[in-house]
């Protein structure tokens, strides 16, 4: 399986697809969509809209999603098994107010 997740460094929507990640042992490729504005530009131009967390698995994209939602398209298509391993994170959370406070403080790019 070939995967791209296109995330922020500190997000917990972007921390959450990672713990997924972590959870199923799946090797994938972290694009940072915040330090690298050709990751971003990617992201937009592959997904058709500029929310992220994105997650292209084997050339499906899955535009703005949680870590739940990336679990729930891996189990349902029966990519991976399930397992009650904790991911040791909340999979469905957004940033906390403190990640939202150092986001603000970052230039917006419009590329």
């Amino acid at each position: 399986m070939e995967i791209i997740a296109y995330l922020k460094p500190t997000c917990g929507w972007s921390n959450g697809v990672r713990a997924i990640m972590r959870k199923y042992q799946l090797p994938y490729t972290d694009r940072d969509i915040i330090n690298d504005p050709r990751n971003y530009e990617e992201m937009v131009r592959k997904s058709g809209q500029p929310l992220s967390p994105c997650v292209e698995i084997d050339g499906v994209m899955l535009a703005d999603v949680s870590g739940e939602e990336v679990e729930n398209y891996l189990l349902s298509n029966h990519l991976v098994q399930p397992n009650a391993e904790d991911p040791g994170v909340p999979t469905n959370a957004a940033c906390t107010d403190e990640e939202h406070a150092r986001m603000r403080s970052q230039t917006i790019r419009f590329f």
